[in-house]
């Protein structure tokens, strides 16, 4: 069996950190190529770092090349300044990284998106996930997998005041969320990564998959 090769855009975030630990694990892939802004010195045979200018992109879209791309990048508003910044990256960036995979042949997308994600929304942060959501499932992948998390676990690099918070009171109230309420139960990152791992190794069955379903997945990798 051919090993393949993955793409990481976004392996500073907890996702995408975590993401990389599994894919290093993982016995699918023999080359992981992460896009950094800084080179980050990680030495491990399969990584290949490759440092970008994300403003130029027309100097590394064609080094996004290999089977299967993984997309995590996401920010806050406060972070970006504005919410047309957020926007450039939640939503622009994404789209336009995918658009340049599918030209250089990647056949399958994971990207990470967020639970409430809806391109009609009034509210700013959900309307910009949803339209990159809705961009990229119009591309011609063989396998779309877009995920949305609910509250993420796990340690960040950068501290999230909000999110602190908004733990505490997802681990007092996961026991009450139950039926169609399960998708907004609290999800470690490790978990996302495990199954947009697992959802790329087969056969498109669908494209968007909801917190609990990325927690059922994980549980059975």
């Amino acid at each position: 069996m051919n090993k393949k090769t993955a793409i990481i855009f976004g392996v500073t975030g907890l996702i995408g950190n975590l993401l990389l630990e599994e894919l290093i694990l993982s016995k699918e892939y023999a080359e992981i190529k992460i896009f950094v802004r800084k080179l980050i010195g990680l030495s491990q045979e399969k990584i290949q770092e490759i440092a970008i200018d994300f403003s130029t992109p027309d100097t590394f879209i064609n080094l996004i090349k290999g089977d299967d791309i993984f997309i995590c990048l996401g920010t806050t508003i406060k972070k970006a300044g504005s919410i047309k910044k957020m926007e450039e990256i939640d939503r622009i960036l994404p789209v336009m990284l995918a658009s340049s995979a599918v030209t250089n042949g990647v056949k399958r997308i994971a990207v990470v998106s967020s639970i409430g994600a809806a391109h009609g929304s009034s509210n700013y942060y959900l309307r910009i996930k949803g339209e990159m959501e809705h961009e990229i499932l119009k591309l011609k992948f063989e396998n779309i997998a877009v995920v949305r998390p609910s509250m993420l676990l796990g340690e960040r690099k950068e501290k999230r005041a909000g999110e602190i918070a908004g733990k505490i009171i997802m681990k007092v109230f996961h026991p009450f969320l139950l039926g169609k309420m399960k998708k907004y139960r609290a999800i470690h990152g490790r978990d996302v990564a495990k199954a947009m791992i697992a959802i790329l190794q087969k056969a498109q069955v669908k494209n968007i998959y909801e917190s609990d379903e990325l927690q059922k997945i994980a549980d059975q990798y």
